[in-house]
């Protein structure tokens, strides 16, 4: 009998090692499946980001731009031929302004159906041609009862591209369409087409330029973070008409990633923000300890959660990336000051032990 229990332990001796051996060699796959499953994920998102550009880049190809093309050249050949331009301030630009734009272009095509000799007949009334501008607007009488509208967009003071949209007003009592354009087709035009342009045309027309220039306004700023910031990002996001965008910072001892939500397409500044701040990933530094922590707890241990940057968030509501001019002193004693809140969240993220201090120095202010 003792002989027996004496072989029992023996081979419970040898297969212990084997034991932990098995034990290793699992928790071990473990993480290298889990390893083979992020970079899978990874490899299949940008995929979905390489096909999302070639998609956006054939939506937008040849026959946007012979469009763009001669539209440019007719409204090029209406300015050249006005006989005076009007600039619009304040009030002057309103619906009734809109509606003589209106009866100038049904005139001028009654006045070309007219028989006999069309220019002898024609007052100086009828050859006036006038432009108006009004603001960022230019709006001029096309050929065939159309009105044409050219908006202007800029960021910093420099100006950027040019949009068209030409509206067509069949009868001066008829509701006006939108005929063509080279307004981004992800843009709510046919929406705003919907709901304003034949309730309130005057009113569609300044609502498409607010739109035009806050979408360039934002990707400008996504530009601006890319040029300033591109050897800090690890990874930047963003959707097709820049109302969503994600980026991270992740060269220094945390990674903090920033995530900005615009629901309203008309704002230049973010309606929801969330910037949290990671610690690095244990496991590249020492998978032993990673492996004792999940046996400790159980299983999958818990990794140190992220820290809610709440203060960065405030400042980011209030400022247009890369940033405004405005100062924040990040603590009495250092006495550092970032113009911009992506080079406070660099500086938060410098050392992660003391973002806690960091933030409650920033609310102490």
């Amino acid at each position: 009998m003792s002989r027996s229990i004496l072989r029992l332990a023996l081979l419970r001796l040898v297969k212990m090692p084997r034991f932990l051996i098995s034990s290793f060699k699992t928790t071990r796959n473990f993480m290298q499946d889990e390893d083979i499953r992020l970079e899978t994920t990874r490899a299949r998102f940008s995929n979905v980001l390489k096909r999302h550009g070639e998609l956006t880049e054939r939506l937008s190809g040849d026959s946007d731009k012979m469009i763009f093309e001669r539209l440019q050249k007719e409204f090029e050949a209406a300015r050249a031929s006005q006989t005076q331009e009007i600039f619009l301030d304040g009030e002057q630009w309103n619906d009734g302004l809109l509606a003589t734009i209106r009866e100038r272009v049904h005139m001028e095509l009654d006045r070309k159906a007219m028989p006999g000799d069309a220019n002898m007949s024609s007052g100086p009334h009828f050859q006036e041609r006038i432009t108006y501008k009004a603001g960022s607007k230019v709006i001029c009488c096309l050929e065939g009862a159309r009105i044409g509208i050219q908006y202007e967009t800029s960021f910093a003071g420099e100006p950027c591209e040019l949009y068209h949209c030409v509206l067509e007003s069949k009868s001066f009592l008829e509701k006006m369409t939108v005929l063509e354009h080279t307004i981004p087709f992800f843009l709510p035009l046919r929406e705003a087409e919907n709901d304003l342009l034949s309730s309130n045309a005057m009113k569609f027309i300044d609502y498409i330029g607010e739109l035009l220039q806050a979408y360039v306004d934002r990707r400008e700023q996504v530009r601006l973070v890319k040029e300033l910031y591109g050897n800090q990002i690890g990874e930047l996001y963003y959707s097709l008409p820049y109302h969503m965008i994600e980026f991270s910072l992740d060269d220094f001892d945390c990674k903090v990633t920033v995530a900005l939500r615009y629901t309203d397409l008309l704002s230049v500044l973010p309606s929801r923000i969330r910037v949290l701040a990671w610690p690095v990933h244990q496991s590249k530094k020492n998978s032993s300890n990673l492996i004792t922590s999940r046996k400790e707890n159980g299983g999958m241990a818990g990794q140190p959660g992220p820290v809610r940057l709440s203060y960065a968030e405030d400042a980011l509501r209030t400022m247009s990336l890369p940033g405004d001019c405005v100062e924040f002193a990040t603590s009495s004693a250092a006495n550092i000051s970032a113009k911009d809140p992506l080079l406070m969240l660099r500086l938060i993220s410098a050392k992660p032990y003391y973002v806690q201090k960091l933030e409650e120095s920033l609310l102490g202010l």
